[in-house]
């Protein structure tokens, strides 16, 4: 008679103890309880075990990574040097005002400024 296969399956806990949970996210004990160990609900496990929800700490990471990640390289260039500019839809073209400028005296200034002749100000 043949004997029944087993199979194991890999079981990721659901809940970290204290001393895993630093190793867990990749950092040392006193940055896990400076940035990390704030951050999260403190399970009591015994009279002295504490334990944390592997799903928080992985929410942690994702919202650190969100704030402080930068992105891969990208065949040699990096994604985050390119200055992206937003494009605004209230914009006409490159340099134009949309808004209605009174009197015209800006348009006055600059063909003064522009203009070759000295103006009657500025006699020595």
């Amino acid at each position: 008679m043949d004997s029944p296969v087993r199979t194991t399956v890999a079981l990721n806990p659901r809940l970290l103890r204290f001393r895993d949970a630093p190793r867990y996210l990749g950092m040392d004990r006193n940055r896990f309880n400076a940035e990390v160990r704030p951050h999260l609900t403190e399970i009591r496990i015994g009279r002295q075990g504490v334990a944390f929800d592997r799903l928080e700490l992985d929410a942690w990471v994702d919202d650190y990574k969100s704030r402080n990640g930068r992105p891969s390289r990208l065949k040699g260039v990096r994604v985050w040097d390119v200055k992206r500019r937003q494009a605004s839809s209230s914009v006409e073209g490159s340099g134009m005002s949309t808004s209605a400028c009174g009197g015209g005296e800006f348009a006055k200034a600059l063909a003064q400024l522009t203009s070759k002749t000295p103006s009657d100000s500025s006699h020595d």
